[in-house]
């Protein structure tokens, strides 16, 4: 069903990450998923970054998947300009869409994007399926980065002396 989670190739490249959504949610199994996009949205991310804060996927009854409220800035220079917050249509197989259907309705989960990047000169996005965090997880989340980074901090003072 989801592929296993790969490091980018040196032909591909980041264009945006949603840091939020590992704050936001505990992320769990991650899907890559193909884009559908005009060629202004394509241009667009070539040249700056898109925002996926605030964008989630939602699943219809066809049986296709939509990507809602990722943000693709629009370019000045472009004669035929796009929405930035248009719904767009996400490649994926029937059964992976079926399983994040079960995650959703079964497991009561949320379908997060994490990643946006290109990959052989196609726009992807990982997806994962995700469930909210309550406030004292959030707070335990920040808790332990702080300890990460006071760890840190020590080893450089460490290294120095």
């Amino acid at each position: 069903m989801a592929a296993p989670k790969k490091k980018l190739d040196q032909g591909d490249r980041l264009v945006s990450k949603n840091r939020r959504a590992s704050f936001d949610y505990e992320l769990g199994e991650t899907i890559e998923a193909g884009l559908v996009l005009i060629g202004s949205e394509v241009r667009a991310l070539r040249e700056g970054p898109a925002n996926l804060v605030e964008a989630w996927i939602e699943l219809d009854r066809r049986g296709e998947a939509w990507v809602k409220g990722m943000r693709i800035a629009m370019l000045k220079h472009a004669a035929f300009a796009h929405e930035e917050l248009r719904t767009r249509k996400l490649l994926l197989h029937e059964a992976q869409i079926e399983h994040l259907r079960e995650g959703v309705h079964r497991e009561g989960m949320t379908i997060v994007v994490t990643k946006c990047y290109f990959k052989n000169n196609r726009v992807k996005l990982e997806i994962s399926l995700a469930r909210g965090k309550k406030a004292y997880d959030k707070r335990q989340t920040l808790r332990e980065k702080d300890g990460l980074r006071e760890a840190r901090a020590a080893m450089q003072r460490g290294r120095k002396g």
